[in-house]
């Protein structure tokens, strides 16, 4: 920070800025002490660059809940599918049993006109019949074409029970998974919240200074960079990237997964779809996606992975580049691979 007095829009000088940013970084202090098991809350930051250092933090945080929320919401979605095909079998098995029941109900009255109704029909027409079917006798007391009916509608119960059974443990799912996702956003916006508060008691420049931290692989013109040597690598991680390329330039926006705007494993997920390849849809899990190579190997198209908690990834440009989406205000852009701690390089 310079050591002369600037005005700033606000009127406010040096000593007046600089109690706002306590006052912002205090803020930040309990948004931190919320921090996943295992990490440290950090003490209030005091002036702009430990202010600068409390977002970036916050960032990070919001990120590690942004891929969390997710993941929920991508669960939240399978065992929906789940659910509905269940209810779907489930309503084709009753149709199945209903079918049965209707057939042993025209035997039944069949044997009624004939001279009587055999006791073990009307008993296999009643609610329950599978205690008495369990009993051998009662297979035997009817004859074969009556007992591989029964057996049928057995059957039939058996599974429109466990299919019944099993829907309503993945609706109990679906219900805990939904909160999670509730969870997980509230906590997203909680410190994206507290973030924008600490940005917002920057003077300009200390917020432009921050806004041009680690873009040092972006032209000064905002274009991309060359295209890189694709030697070796598959016909489908180029058209990943050449998708990943067109994507710069587009805003960050957690959970979001294209085409206008994407979160980092949205943006990844996006451009290997776009190449006709299906990848997970979290950070966590694109780490697994593919085969594990050295950096040293890295090809244009490859994953790289950030953070030991695998909350971060890119995609690999080429020219020792990354495209990524990195957060909220920024856009997809190009940054250094070695912008934070690499905890893998996976080739889808």
């Amino acid at each position: 920070m310079a050591s002369h007095r600037r005005p700033s829009s606000s009127g406010l000088d040096r000593t007046k800025r600089v109690t706002v940013l306590s006052a912002a970084a205090a803020s930040a202090a309990a948004a931190l002490s919320a921090v996943p098991a295992g990490a440290q809350p950090e003490d209030p930051p005091s002036d702009a660059v430990s202010a600068r250092g409390a977002v970036d933090r916050l960032y990070a945080q919001a990120e590690r809940a942004t891929e969390l929320f997710n993941a929920a919401e991508e669960r939240s979605r399978k065992l929906t599918e789940e659910v509905d095909l269940l209810r779907d079998r489930a309503a084709r098995g009753q149709e199945r049993v209903n079918a049965i029941r209707n057939a042993l109900g025209g035997l039944a009255g069949a044997q009624y006109r004939s001279g009587g109704l055999d006791p073990a029909i009307a008993l296999v027409l009643s609610e329950s019949p599978d205690g008495y079917l369990d009993k051998a006798s009662a297979l035997e007391r009817i004859g074969q074409r009556h007992a591989e009916r029964l057996r049928s509608l057995r059957t039939a119960l058996r599974g429109l029970r466990q299919q019944r059974t099993e829907a309503a443990g993945k609706l109990v799912e679906l219900s805990d998974s939904r909160k999670a996702v509730v969870r997980h956003k509230r906590t997203v916006q909680r410190k994206l919240a507290t973030a924008q508060r600490l940005l917002n008691a920057l003077s300009p420049e200390e917020r432009a200074r921050f806004a041009r931290a680690s873009r040092h692989g972006r032209r000064a013109d905002g274009g991309l960079l060359p295209f890189p040597d694709m030697t070796g690598s598959s016909p489908r991680a180029a058209a990943a990237l050449a998708a990943a390329r067109q994507a710069v330039g587009l805003p960050y926006a957690w959970g979001a997964a294209g085409p206008g705007a994407f979160d980092c494993s949205g943006l990844t997920q996006w451009a290997y779809g776009a190449a006709g390849v299906a990848i997970p849809r979290t950070s966590q899990a694109q780490r697994y996606a593919g085969r594990s190579v050295p950096l040293s190997q890295a090809q244009p198209g490859d994953l790289v992975v950030y953070r030991s908690d695998a909350s971060h990834v890119g995609m690999y440009a080429g020219n020792g580049q990354v495209i990524h989406a990195p957060y909220p205000g920024a856009a997809v852009r190009y940054d250094p691979v070695g912008m934070m701690p690499i905890s893998s390089v996976t080739r889808p």
